[in-house]
C-alpha cells in the first residue's frame, strides 16, 4: 500500500454505541466506513472502494459475524481482507472458531483504545507486507509464463518451418482461433489460452519425412498413412502434464484433423465428440492453409477459400462454428493482413 494513502476500516456492529466507540478511537488515523448488519458489510467489502481491514462484531441478528466472515473468505474478491472480531464473547472455543474461519485477531469488549490501535496497526502492516509479496510473486509468475509461452510459440513455428519458413501461419491461425473462440462466447482468459495452445497443433509434423511433407503432388496410400500419424505424434511429444495450457495443446494436436461427420483421423470422432477447441482450430488452420502459399500449392483467393469452407460446413466443420467464423470475416482479414507473409506473393 502507498505509504501516503490512508487505510480504510470497515466497522460492523448492530449497536450504534459500539460503532461510535470504535470510530472515536480510530478516526484520527484511518478512514472509517460502517455497517449495521452483515448484508451491508458484504456489499461494502465487495465494492470498488473495499476496506483494508474489517472490525466485525459476532452477535448480530439475521447474519452473525461468523457467517459474514465465512462469506468474505469464500469470495475471491474479499478473501484476503483481514478480519478482526470485536465481541463480548471471550470463551476459548469462540476464539478458536473465529480463527478457524479466517479471522486474524480477536478483541473483547469493552475495548481498550491503545489495544485496538495496536492490533489494527499490526494487522494492516502484515496485510501490506503480504500484498507486496503477492505483487512480487505475480510479477515473477508473469515472467515465467511469458518465457513458457515464447518457447511454445517457437516450437510451433519450428514444426511449420519446412513448409512455411516464416512461421507466420501459426501466428495467424492462433489469432483466428482466439477471435472465433470469443465469437462463440469464450471468456477472454479462455480465448487467450487457446491463442497460446494453438501454435502447437501440428508439432507432430516434426516426425514426418520431408519427402512426404513437402511432396508437390498428391500423396499415395502409403504416404498418406504416414502423414495421418502426425496428430498422435504431436500428442506424444506434448505428453501428459499438469499444465492446463500444455494439456489443451495436446488435445488440439491429437484431434484437430477429426471431422464433424466422423470421417477424420486419427480416431474417427464425430460431432461434439471432437473437443470444441480442436473444432475451432480446424477452421482457423484450414482457412489459413488455403490462403497461404506452400511448396506444393498456390494461395487461394479469400473468396474461393470461403466458398470451400461453406461447402464443408456440416461434413468437415462444425456448422455453427462456421457461421460464426464467417460473421467475423472482417476481423479475420485484418489479422491476415497484419501478419502477412513477407517473402511470398500477396495473398488475395
Amino acid at each position: 500500500m502507498d505509504e501516503n494513502r490512508v487505510a480504510t476500516l470497515l466497522i460492523v456492529d448492530d449497536t450504534p454505541e459500539n460503532i461510535d466507540v470504535l470510530r472515536g478511537i480510530l478516526k484520527q488515523d484511518y478512514k472509517i466506513k460502517v455497517a449495521s448488519n452483515g448484508e451491508k458489510a458484504l456489499r461494502i467489502a465487495q465494492s470498488e472502494s473495499a476496506p483494508d481491514l474489517i472490525l466485525l462484531d459476532i452477535m448480530m441478528p439475521e447474519m452473525d459475524g461468523y457467517e459474514v466472515c465465512k462469506r468474505l473468505k469464500t469470495n475471491y474478491a474479499t478473501a484476503k481482507i483481514p478480519v478482526i472480531f470485536v465481541t463480548a464473547k471471550d470463551e476459548t472455543a469462540d476464539e478458536s472458531l473465529g480463527f478457524d474461519i479466517g479471522a486474524v485477531d480477536y478483541i473483547t469488549k469493552p475495548v481498550s483504545p491503545p489495544l485496538v490501535l495496536r492490533r489494527v496497526r499490526t494487522q494492516l502492516s502484515l496485510y501490506d507486507e503480504k500484498r507486496l509479496l503477492d505483487e512480487v510473486v505475480k510479477e515473477r509468475t508473469k515472467e515465467l509464463d511469458q518465457t513458457r509461452l515464447q518457447i511454445i510459440q517457437r516450437l510451433g513455428r519450428a514444426a511449420e518451418y519446412k513448409d512455411n519458413e516464416t512461421g507466420m501461419h501459426v501466428i495467424r491461425m492462433s489469432h483466428y482461433s482466439k477471435l472465433l473462440g470469443l465469437a462463440n462466447g469464450m471468456s477472454e482468459e479462455e480465448a487467450d489460452l487457446l491463442l497460446n495452445a494453438a501454435p502447437m497443433h501440428d508439432i507432430g509434423k516434426i516426425g514426418i519425412p520431408d519427402k512426404i511433407l513437402l511432396k508437390p503432388g498428391k500423396l499415395d496410400e502409403h504416404e498418406w498413412k504416414i502423414m495421418k500419424t502426425h496428430p498422435q505424434m504431436g500428442a506424444d511429444i506434448l505428453g501428459s502434464d499438469n499444465s492446463v495450457l500444455l494439456n489443451l495443446a495436446r488435445d488440439i494436436a491429437l484431434t484437430h484433423h477429426e471431422k464433424w461427420d466422423g470421417s477424420g483421423y486419427p480416431n474417427g470422432l464425430k460431432g461434439e465428440e471432437i473437443p470444441l477447441h480442436a473444432r475451432i482450430v480446424a477452421i482457423a488452420d484450414t482457412f489459413d492453409a488455403l490462403t497461404t502459399v506452400r511448396p506444393y500449392k498456390h494461395a487461394w483467393l479469400v473468396a474461393d477459400a470461403i466458398d470451400l469452407l461453406k461447402q464443408e460446413a456440416g461434413s468437415h466443420f462444425d456448422p455453427e462454428l462456421m457461421d460464426k467464423f464467417l460473421s467475423i470475416m472482417p476481423q479475420i482479414i485484418e489479422i491476415k493482413d497484419q501478419y502477412a507473409e513477407i517473402t511470398v506473393e500477396h495473398l488475395g
